[in-house]
């Protein structure tokens, strides 16, 4: 089961494929990695990633077959266990599910969710007394499948999918967002989250400048958090002295995904999946903007530095002076930063895809640390 940890990239995760930029550097100034332009079924997309914090939290990962394409951004919080548990296991059980199924589904979405959630709480239970912290780590999930010309978007958390399409007559480019952020900041989720918990009069408080569910935790949507889910840990008293005070009496987040299924048209350019790093930066308008005004190569890259370019702006700083800030203290100017440009080229109208073995696929994972000298990333593994 602790297969999931880090392995050297050299392997190249067993399955074709390893970023071309992958390790520090990657994007030429040190503060980022990049993958250079790669195809997919259905046209090519550009990834890079930027570490903020001094333990990569980020995790992402690309999976292509001739038919079909998978796109995982990870933000994990508390640490990068989560994160780099569901690189290592939500694409497995996704094609398991789909496969079993005769094709990809809403369902089967939903099944490999439930089944990564299981198996990392399965996980905690088994280490959580000699390692209380692993509890109380969580990810954000946003995931992107495209089978038989539909997009599927399914994500918890605040990780974001945005869609740029043709404008008006063929002018331009629309952004138009493909996801929901289950965040309290947004006042629906928190009229929601309320609403879900009329005896808890403190559900949602404000604290530290931002709401938080039970002055802790701002998703209310989320992949891990054991604590959160699971009130037995919370009232323990191990974990109460080590990692959080907060006694809980029922779950206060959940992990069941937003999905929407896009029909692929004619007048769809290119999607970006990113983690909220990006979007804490940039809106949906300028990101889309940006893709559209510029070539492909690199592109996922220079979002990644406009976002940048963007926090250093607002501490009056430039890019460059970001150069020399160390890792880790990073995270006080912006978060970790993960980010995938799919371009849709081609619209295929088969009949339903069927998924072959998952070594039939493609597989590019961002490193597990972008600094670390050693390169590793996160394997994918079937159990």
């Amino acid at each position: 089961m602790l297969r999931w940890l880090a392995r050297p990239a050299e392997r190249c995760l067993g399955r074709g494929g390893c970023g071309s930029g992958s390790g520090a550097g990657g994007g030429g100034d040190g503060l980022l990695w990049h993958a250079e332009l790669k195809p997919h079924a259905s046209g090519e997309y550009s990834f890079a990633v930027a570490q903020a914090n001094e333990r990569l939290e980020d995790q992402g990962q690309v999976a292509t077959s001739p038919a079909s394409t998978f796109v995982g951004v990870y933000d994990g919080h508390g640490g990068p266990e989560a994160s780099r548990f569901l690189a290592s296991r939500l694409f497995p059980n996704l094609h398991k599910f789909a496969s079993e199924q005769g094709g990809m589904s809403t369902d089967a979405i939903k099944k490999a969710f439930h089944a990564t959630e299981e198996e990392f709480l399965h996980l905690v239970k088994g280490t959580w007394l000699k390692q209380p912290k692993i509890a109380s780590v969580g990810s954000c999930c946003l995931v992107g499948a495209i089978a038989n010309n539909k997009l599927y978007v399914a994500n918890l958390g605040d990780s974001r999918a945005v869609l740029g399409h043709r404008g008006p007559n063929g002018r331009g480019v629309v952004a138009e967002r493909l996801s929901n952020d289950h965040n309290v900041a947004d006042e629906a989720v928190r009229k929601e989250v309320i609403q879900q918990h009329l005896d808890d009069s403190h559900i949602v408080v404000y604290s530290r400048g931002v709401w938080r569910i039970k002055g802790i935790i701002q998703v209310s949507r989320s992949f891990g958090d054991a604590y959160l889910k699971k009130p037995e840990f919370a009232r323990d008293p191990i974990f109460q002295q080590y990692v959080c005070p907060v006694p809980l009496k029922r779950a206060v987040i959940t992990a069941v995904p937003s999905i929407k299924v896009h029909q692929i048209g004619q007048q769809d350019l290119f999607v970006i999946f990113a983690s909220d790093g990006l979007w804490e930066q940039l809106t949906d308008r300028a990101a889309v903007e940006i893709v559209f005004k510029n070539p492909r190569a690199g592109i996922a890259r220079r979002l990644v530095r406009a976002a940048i370019s963007e926090a250093a702006r607002k501490k009056e700083m430039r890019y460059v002076d970001m150069q020399h800030i160390e890792r880790g203290m990073k995270r006080h100017f912006h978060d970790d930063i993960t980010v995938v440009v799919l371009y849709l080229d081609s619209h295929k109208h088969d009949a339903q895809t069927k998924f072959g073995s998952l070594d039939g696929f493609r597989f590019t994972n961002a490193p597990a640390d972008i600094f670390s000298p050693s390169g590793q990333t996160v394997e994918p593994t079937v159990l």
